[in-house]
């Protein structure tokens, strides 16, 4: 036995053994056979499997796994380390028919896959399963075709909270109806909720098992899942389910929502609250931190325990090494995400150093939805923010752009520029700016004055006319505790004897039970509830200032005001923010009073105020340039970030401010349907403007490619309207090689679906270049298959490497990182000269650079 495929089989031995499986070798055969723990063999259960029950017609079964009966269950296909499990794909089939499994594990020691014949194609896992998972899974019927063509109408949620609805007097009776369903909180789908979950029907009938749900805040993506849950629960495509969210707020909130909706079929549970008898419940929600730490998911949970993975805010709770959970589990996988990945296409992919803020958010939604398999940069489902708006589910801000004498200096191309002596030195001017705002630059009157002007203009609870519930996004830990001080001591002026310091609570990372806050100010019982009137529950506390807990993903309807009181430099978090007001809410519901609730009637919220003290609406609608790369602050110096406070910067560098500060000019603007720039990002410009022109159009349609072109940079390019170009249109893209104007104008006007990367090309290529070999060569050159792809592909991409072949300076690939000498001795010598003469006649090699 070669020595890498030894070294394979002890890392697979090991491997079962810490998955529970034991080994008997009573027969002495040349295959493994493998049992679950405490099982013994009868002798009459020894003798049934034969003689020579390890071989089949076309070789030997590596190792075999039985049930606890003694019946084959999975066939474990063993390939050396340095060969791709998936070589020993068809093999093991042919195996696992002959011994009648539906189960196969291909594995080098290292890289592992999980195939159920039933369902398709093999999965990656990190571990293998355990017999109790397998036997559990082996029961597991799933049938796609039930799922396709399960019927999911607007009330399939309200069908298992109140399965006969239908029949009670309060639905049937018209002018009863909505007290009806406000009582017994009954969720209809909405029809873009619906099409969501039919997007998922259409997805496994081509055969997809990732989905990626883009959906504004406020647009029900918890109500959506539930659908989906249903979905694959009801119709025996799954049988458990994991919802990973990735702060405990979000965890409690999913799960009370998933126990209102589905409680009557399915149980839904918080992992750490069930430890014992998690496997009870369908639905199972956990924070995937609890999961990562020290590798906790691999020690509780088998590849196989769950058939459906929904990822909540997937760009940040698969971000990192949380993937490595998401990636464990076998089976379907559903993301959702409120952040659109449009405006964050556009930085230089060239140079991956640099420290735009962008670039990483990019790789993390990038990432995303590769993630979902969603290369094309398309997800499965889209419903934006302006459709929300649209359809009348959710509003826009009122936005109120208020500056101080300060800041509008701080703003300014010039900065802030003051005299600073030191001792014994001269005096040197110091220029500060905003982005040094409570960093290097203090001012108490500016804070002051930003929390007086928020409480003077803030829109005010509609029912009891206090402040309306507000939260503050200070720039640091130390920034939220001064504000919320303010706020308070402002309060008691405003509001003698209603208040004892606890208006505004500093919510942050560093205040013990701070999770907990949000969720009561969610629930409006933060510190106390219905201050000013007994008979309506609202939160005492009326603002949470915070640096970044309460960006994504959380859920306030009850918002009436956000109050940026620091600079904003990341798109997304800009995004994240503003959408934690859009959501509207009816606050008659809180009242309890029937007399009052007659006497005031509807009082819906059809706008919130987004306070911007720093101009951070103007910088994404006028100034944020979303083509160039941007001189900004690295990742987390003012990205809402809240992890220890930075060092204080040296005493030279700081300067406090101790005089007084003004407003310098205020206004209020009400966004309309179209949105702010920054969710307009959602529309191709270009795409339109080609799609709308007449005579690129009968060009495109004759297939006249050469003329389309040509008109396309006469008629469209280097206007003064966009200034579209070829390289701008490349970036806008994302993808990772050179297009073509063709490529582009085919995916403009539908004739392809999306652009494929840089590898997926490689792999087309690769493919051509082995149906230019013969059968035989096939044949002889077999096991050098990936050793030709690396080759291929390497040569293809790599023109240092290109030069070394060219001018045989081969002693260069001992040093060269990208293809070793060892790469280059693993290509037969016959097709070294092969390779690259193909290249050099078939492929473009512009198109991968």
């Amino acid at each position: 036995m070669a020595a890498k495929e030894a070294k394979a089989r002890i890392k697979i031995n090991k491997l079962l053994e810490e998955s529970g499986w034991r080994f008997f070798d009573e027969k002495g055969g040349k295959a493994n056979v493998v049992l679950e723990p405490n099982v013994k063999l009868t002798q009459e259960q020894v003798d049934d499997l034969g003689e020579n029950f390890e071989t089949t017609s076309n070789g030997f079964i590596d190792f075999l796994l039985l049930d606890e009966q003694g019946y084959p269950l999975v066939v474990l296909e063993a390939k050396a380390e340095d060969k791709n499990p998936l070589i020993g794909k068809e093999q093991a089939r042919k195996y696992a028919k002959s011994q009648n499994c539906r189960f196969i594990i291909l594995s080098n020691g290292n890289l592992h896959y999980f195939w159920d014949l039933d369902q398709g194609n093999p999965h990656i896992i990190t571990r293998f399963p355990t017999p109790d998972s397998i036997k559990g899974y082996h029961r597991f019927q799933p049938n796609p075709d039930r799922l396709i063509k399960e019927t999911v109408a607007k009330d399939y949620i309200v069908l298992t909270q109140l399965p006969g609805y239908a029949d009670e007097a309060g639905w049937k009776n018209s002018e009863e109806r909505p007290a009806f369903i406000e009582k017994n909180r009954l969720r209809f789908l909405r029809d873009y909720q619906k099409r969501a979950v039919h997007s998922v029907q259409d997805a496994v009938a081509e055969g997809k098992s990732r989905f990626l749900f883009e959906m504004a805040t406020g647009t029900g993506k918890t109500l959506t899942s539930a659908a989906v849950i249903k979905l694959f629960l009801r119709t025996g495509n799954a049988r458990r389910v994991l919802f990973l969210v990735d702060r405990l707020e979000l965890e409690d909130q999913a799960n009370k929502a998933f126990t209102l909706l589905l409680k009557n079929d399915f149980t839904s549970i918080i992992y750490k609250e069930r430890r014992d008898d998690w496997r009870k419940a369908e639905i199972v929600v956990t924070t995937v931190q609890s999961l990562l730490f020290n590798d906790k998911y691999k020690r509780l949970f088998s590849p196989t325990d769950f058939d459906l993975v929904i990822s909540d805010e997937s760009h940040r709770s698969i971000g990192g090494n949380a993937r490595a959970v998401f990636e464990y589990f076998v089976g379907y996988k559903l993301g959702l995400t409120a952040t659109p990945k449009d405006y964050l296409k556009r930085f230089d992919n060239a140079n991956p150093t640099t420290r735009d803020p962008r670039e990483l958010e990019r790789r993390l939604l990038l990432d995303t939805y590769r993630t979902f398999g969603c290369e094309s940069s398309e997800p499965t489902f889209r419903y934006s923010l302006l459709d929300g708006v649209k359809d009348g589910f959710l509003i826009n801000p009122v936005v109120v752009d208020a500056r101080t004498d300060i800041t509008t200096q701080l703003l300014s191309d010039e900065g802030y520029a003051v005299l600073a002596s030191g001792e014994g030195e001269e005096d040197a001017e110091q220029t500060f700016y905003h982005k040094d705002f409570e960093k290097k630059f203090f001012s108490e009157a500016t804070n002051r004055l930003f929390c007086e002007t928020l409480l003077k203009n803030a829109l005010r609870d509609p029912v009891s006319g206090e402040i309306g519930k507000m939260i503050v996004f200070a720039v640091s830990q130390n920034h939220a505790a001064k504000l919320a001080q303010i706020l308070n001591e402002l309060a008691d002026v405003l509001y003698p004897g209603k208040y004892q310091s606890d208006f505004a609570v500093q919510v942050t990372s560093l205040i013990p039970e701070a999770q907990q806050y949000t969720i009561n100010f969610t629930n409006n019982n933060l510190l106390g509830s219905a201050n000013f009137m007994e008979s309506y529950r609202t939160s005492k506390a009326r603002v949470c200032v915070t640096v970044g807990m309460m960006t994504t993903g959380y859920d306030c309807p009850d918002l009436l005001n956000l109050a940026l009181m620091r600079p904003v430099f990341s798109p997304q978090d800009f995004v994240q923010i503003k959408g934690r007001g859009t959501r509207k809410h009816n606050f008659i519901e809180e009242l309890f009073d029937p007399a009052l609730k007659e006497q005031i009637g509807g009082q819906e919220k059809t706008r919130y105020k987004l306070f911007d003290f720093f101009a951070n609406c103007e910088y994404f609608e006028e100034k944020f340039d979303y083509d160039e790369i941007l001189q900004l602050p690295r990742p987390g110096q003012g990205q809402g970030g809240e992890g220890p406070e930075p060092p204080p910067p040296p005493p030279g560098g700081q300067y406090e401010y101790g005089g007084t500060d003004l407003i310098a000019t205020f206004g209020e603007t009400a966004i309309g349907d179209n949105g702010m720039k920054i969710d307009r990002m959602f529309f191709n410009k270009f795409e339109d403007t080609a799609r709308e022109d007449v005579a690129l159009q009968a060009l495109i349609e004759s297939e006249r490619w050469d003329q389309a072109m040509e008109y396309v940079h006469t008629h469209l390019f280097d206007k003064p309207e966009e200034y579209f170009n070829l390289d701008k249109l490349r970036r806008a893209v994302g993808v990772d090689r050179r297009l073509s104007l063709r490529e582009i104008l085919e995916k403009v006007f539908g004739l392809i679906t999306g652009f494929k990367s840089k590898d997926e090309m490689l792999e087309d290529e690769f493919d051509k270049l082995l149906l230019d070999l013969s059968p035989e060569e096939l044949e002889q050159h077999a096991d050098a298959i990936v050793a030709l792809k690396n080759y291929f592909k390497a040569y293809a991409t790599d023109s240092r490497l290109r030069d070394i072949i060219e001018h045989k300076r081969f002693t260069e690939l001992n040093v060269n990182p990208s293809f070793s000498m060892a790469d280059f001795k693993a290509v037969p010598q016959e097709l070294r000269g092969r390779i690259p003469d193909y290249i050099k006649d078939y492929l473009s090699l512009n198109q991968f650079m």
